[in-house]
């Protein structure tokens, strides 16, 4: 009997001194990420679906498109609607990248390259290649991500990163994980927090205070977040960090570069155990949602133009 691919395609693991990660050929996606053999990343099964975007590149555009219509270099595009649970949110989610399997370009011990020529599209006709190299080395991994506009038109572009850091337990029920996550501490240095409406669309921005207020890295007991900060501190060099401490002493910095302007974090509090991976979602992202209509850090890509950005994963333990 001749064995079948998996479900999530071929399958790239890679390895330097602690580290080892698992990439899958659909989406690109990080099946998995340890360090001394403790997850980093939340895993899933090589036939699973995958839980609630984890390990996503979000690309062409991450988190939300009002009504799934946006206007462009003079044009209307339609983009399939695809948020409707828990409520009919009617957006457009997280683009196309995750549906399509990606090309193997390279394979090395410790790096894979991975690309991705999207298709003509109704809702994105653009001849816009992506492609990206995990890389582990001495503190982690480190995710490039360049795209590449071939065509004769400008293109928009904006990227997010999806990773399901884990709270370093296996909670056996939606409330055990809740309660799990909610024992770990999330700093995430930003000046604003954006607001949304019932569809989660941005509605503005505001200071962060109470709940919002993450820069000192508060531990996460009591709260739940689907929800996005912008205004984001810059180092010297330019990137923006979260920090994610864990109770086991499990430190993971996400180090975005300066193409990085917002952070989401979804906790996923409440939801259903099958939609709730034991940690949290913590997502780099060039732009907050619903950049395509709003213009809000939307790049747009001039025919034989790219844009690369960069997003490192350090691990501590304490």
């Amino acid at each position: 009997m001749t064995s079948k691919t998996p479900r999530t395609g071929n399958q790239y693991s890679i390895h330097y001194g602690d580290y080892s990660a698992v990439i899958c050929e659909l989406g690109a996606k990080i099946r998995r990420f340890d360090y001394q053999g403790k997850e980093i990343f939340c895993p899933f099964g090589v036939n699973d679906l995958t839980p609630t975007c984890n390990g996503y590149v979000l690309a062409p555009w991450p988190n939300r498109i009002e009504n799934g219509e946006y206007d462009f270099n003079g044009k209307h595009y339609c983009v399939p609607v695809n948020e409707y649970h828990p409520a009919p949110r009617n957006n457009a989610n997280h683009g196309y990248a995750y549906h399509y399997m990606w090309k193997l370009e390279s394979l090395t011990d410790s790096a894979v390259t991975l690309s991705l020529r999207f298709p003509n599209l109704d809702g994105y006709p653009f001849d816009v290649t992506v492609t990206v190299t995990y890389e582990l080395g001495d503190n982690g991994m480190t995710a490039t991500v360049n795209a590449r506009n071939d065509g004769d038109e400008p293109a928009p572009w904006a990227l997010g990163l999806h990773p399901w850091l884990a709270n370093g337990k296996r909670g056996a029920t939606a409330a055990e994980r809740d309660a799990d996550s909610a024992a770990c501490h999330l700093q995430i240095k930003a000046a604003s927090h954006v607001t949304v409406n019932e569809a989660l669309i941005p509605t503005g921005t505001e200071p962060v205070t109470g709940i919002y207020d993450l820069n000192d890295g508060p531990t996460l007991e009591g709260l739940a977040f689907d929800d996005a900060w912008v205004d984001v501190e810059r180092a010297a060099d330019g990137t923006t960090t979260t920090t994610f401490t864990r109770p086991d002493g499990i430190e993971v910095k996400i180090i975005g570069d300066e193409t990085i302007n917002a952070w989401q974090c979804y906790t996923a509090t409440g939801a259903p155990f099958a939609e709730h991976p034991y940690g949290i979602a913590v997502e780099p992202m060039t732009a907050p949602a619903n950049a395509f209509r709003t213009g809000d850090h939307l790049v747009t890509l001039a025919p034989n133009g790219d844009y690369t950005t960069v997003v490192r994963y350090e691990v501590v333990q304490k």
